[in-house]
C-alpha cells in the first residue's frame, strides 16, 4: 500500500493499495483498520454509501455541520474527478481545494477529513462511487457548498454539467454564514 498527502491539502491521503493482477482479475484489500490507522487515517467508519451516476453529473459539494463525516472514498466501477475544499474557518488553507482523478482501474482511494466540502464529477459513461464515512447521515446537519463558486474556481471536466437543484441552490463559501462553517481546531 502507498500513501501520499496531496501538497495543497496535506490532511487529505491519497492511498494506492496493492493490487494483485492474474488472468482472472484482480483482488485488493479497500480497507484494513490496522493499516489504515498506521498511515494517518485515524477514523473509525460507521457507514458505508453507494452512488451510481451517469457522464458529466456533478454530485456536491457536500459537509454536514453538527455530525462531521471524515470520508473513505474510491470508485468501484468508472472514473470520477473527486475533490474536496477546506471550509474550516480560520484555517490557513480555507477556501482551497484539491482535485484527484479516482478510477476502478487504478484503484486509488481518497481520505477526506472533517471540515472539508466533497464532490465528485464522472468522466465515464457511469460511475459507482463508494465511501465509508466516520458519522452517520444527518439530514438537520447537512450543509452545502456551490459546486461552480467562482472564487474557488475548481476545473470541473465537464462541459455540460447535470446537478441537482438542491446543489444548484447552496450558496458560495464568500455568502455562507460562519454558524454555518466548521472552525479550525489545531
Amino acid at each position: 500500500m502507498k500513501v501520499m498527502r496531496t501538497e495543497e491539502l496535506p490532511e487529505i491521503i491519497i492511498i494506492e493499495p496493492d493490487v494483485f493482477k492474474d488472468d482472472r482479475g484482480c483482488f485488493l484489500e479497500t480497507f484494513q483498520a490496522q493499516r489504515y490507522l498506521e498511515n494517518g487515517i485515524p477514523e473509525r467508519f460507521v457507514q458505508d454509501n453507494v452512488s451510481y451516476s451517469e457522464k458529466g453529473v456533478i454530485r456536491g459539494l457536500h459537509y454536514q455541520l453538527g455530525r462531521p463525516q471524515g470520508k473513505l472514498v474510491w470508485v468501484a466501477q468508472g472514473e470520477v474527478y473527486d475533490v474536496a475544499v477546506d471550509i474550516q474557518k480560520g484555517s490557513p488553507t480555507f477556501g482551497k481545494w484539491v482535485g484527484v482523478e479516482l478510477s476502478s482501474e487504478q484503484h486509488r482511494q481518497v481520505y477526506i477529513p472533517q471540515g472539508f466540502a466533497h464532490g465528485f464529477c464522472v468522466k465515464s459513461e457511469t460511475a459507482i462511487v463508494v465511501y465509508k464515512c466516520t458519522d452517520y447521515y444527518a439530514p438537520k446537519e447537512e450543509r452545502g457548498l456551490r459546486w461552480d463558486d467562482q472564487l474557488l474556481n475548481i476545473g470541473w471536466p465537464t462541459r455540460n454539467p447535470i446537478v441537482s437543484e438542491k446543489d444548484n441552490a447552496y450558496e458560495t463559501l464568500e455568502n455562507i454564514s460562519d454558524k454555518d462553517l466548521p472552525v479550525f481546531e489545531e
